[in-house]
């Protein structure tokens, strides 16, 4: 099971392994207060589509399918995550404040498709 949070939530116990998914560090947020398996900085989408992005619902589906091709390209960045998720629960962790239109959401959408 693939779960998807803010960093600013609290931990859960149904969270299983959480792994920070942000290519930057969240900001006011302490390591030790995350409590994280791991950051998997490569697996966020790259600096240029990021940027790109900005977060705007109409780039979406672009954004989506662009981030796919990256991950493609990066096969060893995600990997290690899609094997914990086929052995328990894993959450992954995004500090934005958008909920739907995020690279957790389009992250755990990919790893499901892989599953």
């Amino acid at each position: 099971m693939i779960r998807i949070k803010r960093v600013y939530e609290r931990p859960e116990a149904g969270d299983g392994k959480r792994f920070l998914v942000e290519r930057l560090w969240p900001r006011g947020m302490k390591k030790e207060n995350m409590r994280m398996e791991g950051w998997f900085k490569d697996v966020a989408p790259s600096d240029a589509l990021r940027r790109w992005f900005g977060h705007d619902p109409a780039k979406w589906e672009e954004f989506r399918h662009r981030y796919f091709a990256e991950l493609e390209e990066n096969r060893d960045s995600w990997k290690p995550l899609l094997e914990e998720a086929r052995h328990g629960t894993v959450t992954l962790l995004y500090s934005t404040h958008d909920l739907e239109h995020n690279n957790a959401v389009a992250l755990k959408a990919f790893l499901e498709g892989k599953l």
